[in-house]
């Protein structure tokens, strides 16, 4: 789908020829002259329409609007979460027509919230979004473009901008994930990874076998050897500021199928374990996101890609591996692979000497019965960067929920046979498997979001969510906006020190 940013007041959007015209209609919307305020106006004195958010009310071949259709919707008190939900509906309103082309009025909302324009034009994508690449008859989409009318450019282009570079991200986390597995095995992910790096500023270096062996990392290696299926380990590298900036470092589990291994899964929804690589697909479309936006800072992204199988060669319950830190691992449950090939991947970023580490994974089932589909479970072993990526996931509309990493959960992990046990019992799940991870990211600011719950979706709606890419996003877009303002006063203080030492020598 594409977008159009354009100006368009009242009196132009009754005027504009489209084959469909969506209006936000706010709680006490402004009155006005035009065709489209007198609809607006009789339909909410008739009682026909509300202004709470998502409520639809359709209208074909009005007088004095040139649209083909009207759809008005009710957007509340217009904050951005109101208008993903509102922008939406009136984007579904439009499935069982032909429009091709839609005008959606953000400029009746008056002064737009920050993250307006953001959450309409991800609305629209998600609404639009049809999963093809494996199906054998997909018709494409009938609506190929989205006008957003607003009042004037300058002050809603940056925003267009992110966001439309967002959708694009977005869309593709949605694209790896939804895959099959025989679709999405290691090799094509690391091929998908291998496309990104033609973009600017990107660079991929895919690892194999060999490459693992050498570096040591035993856990990552054990929960790959029981698959056919050759891992491939992914590293890639935006650089968008100096070499000297030290990186953000985003690493994703990348598990492109999981029966558990020889702790094998049940059969019932043992599908929807394609979904495991979640992790790995929010990596790519970060990354997606980044070259088309090119925000100023340094960006590595890790990528461990493998299938968990029960195969004559996979690791039994109570092996004993060795992990590239050193440490030794007993492997109780096979099925607690994910935290095995990240916390090899953990002691591998340390190279990189990293602002932050932030590993993305579909952890833990307990994070799902703790926080369900709405927020994702963020641990974190340092508090300025828990507090930024709350504040990029409440800005983003992409929540996440801070969880406890207290020492004494950690005691469940003990074993006699290794420095450390892969599970522990049942309680506080989704903890114990942080605090697993948090014994390989000692040297370095860590966080860990577990998106079990938010990867994706199940039933008549499954499908991934492209979560957490928009999160994600604004917090590196944060960083690089802080990091603005410090260079240049470093750049100040140098020039300050340079003049002075010049007086001193004269």
């Amino acid at each position: 789908m594409d977008f159009e940013l354009k100006t368009l007041t009242r009196t132009l959007i009754c005027s504009e020829k489209t084959d469909a015209l969506i209006v936000l209609v706010p709680d006490n919307p402004a009155s006005g002259s035009d065709a489209l305020s007198a609809l607006v106006a009789l339909a909410l004195k008739s009682g026909d329409l509300e202004t709470k958010a998502g409520k639809v009310l359709s209208a074909y071949r009005v007088p004095g609007i040139a649209a083909t259709r009207v759809v008005m919707v009710g957007v509340g008190d217009a904050s951005p979460k109101n208008i993903r939900t509102a922008v939406g509906a009136g984007m579904g309103a439009l499935k069982a027509c032909n429009a091709q082309r839609a005008v959606l009025g953000l400029n009746a909302l008056g002064a737009l919230q920050p993250g307006a324009v953001r959450a309409a034009v991800v609305a629209c994508s998600e609404t639009a979004y049809t999963y093809t690449t494996t199906k054998s008859k997909a018709a494409p989409a009938k609506l190929q473009r989205v006008v957003l009318a607003v009042d004037g450019l300058p002050f809603a282009q940056e925003a267009f901008d992110r966001a439309v570079g967002l959708v694009k991200g977005i869309e593709l986390a949605k694209e790896w994930a939804n895959r099959p597995a025989n679709h999405a095995t290691p090799t094509l992910l690391a091929g998908a990874a291998k496309e990104l790096g033609k973009l600017s500023r990107i660079k991929a270096e895919i690892l194999g076998p060999k490459e693992i062996e050498k570096l040591a990392m035993g856990a990552f290696l054990a929960v790959a050897q029981g698959a056919a299926e050759p891992l491939r380990f992914i590293v890639l590298r935006y650089d968008g500021a100096a070499k000297s900036e030290a990186p953000v470092v985003l690493i994703g589990k990348g598990i492109t199928f999981d029966t558990g291994g020889i702790s094998i899964k049940p059969a019932a929804e043992m599908d929807e374990m394609k979904f495991d690589m979640c992790g790995a697909a929010s990596v790519l479309g970060t990354f997606r996101a980044l070259a088309e936006l090119q925000p100023p800072l340094n960006v590595v992204g890790l990528i461990p890609a493998c299938e968990n199988m029960p195969g004559d060669r996979a690791v039994k319950p109570g092996d004993v591996v060795t992990s590239m830190s050193g440490q030794t691992i007993e492997i109780l449950n096979t099925d607690a692979e994910g935290r095995l090939v990240l916390c090899d991947v953990l002691t591998y970023a340390a190279r990189f000497k990293p602002k932050a580490v932030i590993d993305i994974a579909t952890l833990t089932g307990a994070c799902v019965v703790a926080l369900g589909g709405v927020r994702s479970g963020l641990f974190s072993n340092n508090e300025a960067l828990a507090e930024s990526l709350i504040k990029a996931g409440d800005s983003s509309l992409d929540p996440c929920w801070r969880m406890p990493l207290d020492d004494e959960y950690a005691e469940g992990l003990k074993t006699n046979f290794a420095d450390v046990a892969n599970v522990a019992g049942r309680a506080g799940g989704a903890v114990t498997a942080a605090k697993f991870l948090q014994r390989f990211a000692a040297d370095f600011a860590w966080a860990h979001l577990d998106i079990a719950g938010t990867a994706w979706k199940g039933g008549a709606a499954k499908g991934a969510t492209g979560r957490p890419v928009a999160l994600l996003l604004d917090y590196l877009l944060g960083q690089a906006a802080t990091a603005e303002p410090e260079k240049a006063v470093s750049k100040a203080k140098s020039s300050r020190r340079r003049a002075t030492a010049a007086k001193a020598q004269a």
